[in-house]
């Protein structure tokens, strides 16, 4: 299973301190999944065709790392502690237990419910599968993503994290925005914590130049990925950035639309902007 947890696109190494990871893009199926629903519906929580709207960014010297198992199967951006207990037989973990609440909706670091409250399994699942699932997959993933950021880091004295993802185009069940409709890009930051304010709101003005409707931390403002691998008073800046669907698919048919080509030229020239963004930096250090 090792060539299919994560795949690298791009260089060797970042030509700029600029480093993008999609953590939800994944839909290579484990054997071992034993879900009682469809693969179609276990990609529900798939951030569809993120990894190749980025890909022309790797042409210009930018590394993109991206997960290649489900989000549902296991989810790379929540603590490795992060455990539902109501998926656990015996409804006990042993290990560390780091709870965000998402479990409340069926969402933490094993996808328990779909957004329509269908069991994704017809069982509990032992702890010894969630263990190796954290072992194959969580941990490669988070430990990639550090080697790539600390090499980057230390090569070029800082560095820059975009944490790609898609959302979907209207608040679901549960969510602080339910039945809302949602801006169509929303950048989180962890309210000016996990970056500069200043590479935000820089992501931020491009994105309305090119004529989007941007957020700032509403309803996504950056969780495990971002929280865990930044540091901006070491010139360590991580940025989450959500698209809204309905700007390139159908989220019914989860099909690309006409829309998926000018999108992806438009996040080339976000890339090419902070590119030079940070170039600018560099000069005036």
């Amino acid at each position: 299973m090792t060539s299919r947890i994560i795949v690298r696109h791009g260089p060797a190494a970042a030509a700029v301190p600029l480093v993008l990871d999609s953590p939800h893009s994944g839909r290579d199926f484990p054997a071992d999944f034993d879900a009682a629903v469809s693969e179609f519906d276990l990609r529900e929580g798939e951030d569809c065709f993120i990894d190749e709207l980025y890909a022309p960014a790797t042409e210009l010297g930018v590394p993109l790392l991206a997960a290649q198992f489900p989000r549902t199967y296991l989810d790379p951006n929540r603590h490795r502690g992060d455990v539902d207990l109501e998926l656990i037989e015996g409804g006990h973990w042993p290990h560390e237990h780091v709870p965000s609440g998402k479990s409340r909706i069926g969402k933490a670091l094993i996808w328990r419910t779909l957004d329509d409250n269908r069991p994704i399994y017809s069982r509990k699942l032992a702890v010894g599968e969630v263990v190796s699932r954290i072992e194959r997959c969580h941990a490669p993933y988070h430990a990639r993503l550090s080697e790539m950021l600390d090499e980057t880091h230390a090569r070029l004295g800082t560095v820059y994290h975009i944490n790609c993802h898609s959302m979907p185009a209207v608040g679901k069940q549960g969510e602080t925005d339910e039945r809302r409709p949602r801006a169509e890009f929303v950048l989180g930051d962890r309210d000016g914590t996990t970056c500069d304010p200043e590479f935000t709101e820089f992501v931020r003005a491009t994105l309305a130049a090119m004529g989007y409707q941007v957020a700032l931390n509403d309803p996504y403002k950056g969780v495990e990925l971002v929280r865990a691998w930044s540091d901006p008073r070491a010139r360590r800046h991580s940025l989450q950035v959500e698209i809204n669907k309905k700007l390139y698919m159908n989220e019914a048919t989860r099909e690309r639309h006409e829309g998926f080509a000018p999108l992806q030229a438009n996040l080339t020239r976000l890339v090419e902007a902070i590119r030079d963004y940070i170039e600018a930096e560099l000069r005036r250090d």
